[in-house]
């Protein structure tokens, strides 16, 4: 069975996400950590091809061992984890996603990760593109000063700084031509706004439990 939980940034979906994993006894998948590996190839090979990055990266994903950890990343035998968080590789990251070459050679990526097993699998584009099919697909979202404060907590920037930034961000993921922002057919919007994570992780483990059941007779 697949998850798929989509949604900007901000909007709680690697803490949901992993809390939901943890839950439900399924793997957890940060897609957006695959970006954000050729997010810091192109700033550190700033004259290459970004989709040959991509097509060239070897990229490994560690679950996290205990509740709040972020996932281990592993770029080309280098550990990236605290690398690939800093503001300036999330901005490369976004720049990189519009890139129709590396986005085709990450979703590749993703959909051999995913052929078996159960998963959460948490990005921009898991519901409308690389599992369009999952049996659950949740659309995350919240109050955009919401989730600047969110953000701006974790990172320890100014709040108005990420939500200058956010802003700029929200309008590329969203506008981009290639796999844009958006809500899967069928998907549910859940606003997280006000909500703890404990809320919003039983609200979307009743979902999948009754996906997982089928439908009712």
């Amino acid at each position: 069975m697949l998850v798929a939980i989509d949604g900007p940034a901000g909007a709680g979906k690697s803490t949901v996400a992993r809390a939901l994993a943890r839950e439900l006894g399924f793997t957890y998948l940060d897609s957006g950590a695959m970006y954000r590996c050729v997010g810091l190839l192109a700033l550190r090979r700033p004259h290459e091809d970004p989709a040959a990055l991509a097509r060239r990266a070897q990229i490994e994903l560690r679950a996290p061992g205990e509740p709040g950890e972020t996932t281990g990343v592993l770029l080309d035998g280098e550990d990236v984890t605290q690398a690939i968080r800093s503001p300036e590789v999330s901005e490369a990251a976004s720049r990189v996603a519009a890139d129709a070459g590396v986005r085709e050679a990450l979703v590749a990526l993703q959909r051999r990760l995913l052929a078996g097993g159960d998963w959460v699998v948490e990005g921009r584009d898991i519901g409308t593109v690389v599992a369009p099919d999952a049996a659950l697909k949740v659309f995350l979202t919240a109050d955009p000063r919401e989730r600047a404060r969110r953000r701006a907590a974790e990172l320890g920037v100014e709040e108005e700084t990420v939500l200058a930034e956010q802003t700029l961000r929200d309008e590329r993921d969203s506008t981009r031509t290639h796999s844009p922002l958006a809500p899967a057919p069928g998907a549910l919007t859940l606003d997280t706004s006000g909500m703890s994570v404990a809320q919003a992780v039983a609200r979307i483990a009743s979902l999948a439990r009754d996906a997982a059941a089928g439908p009712s007779r």
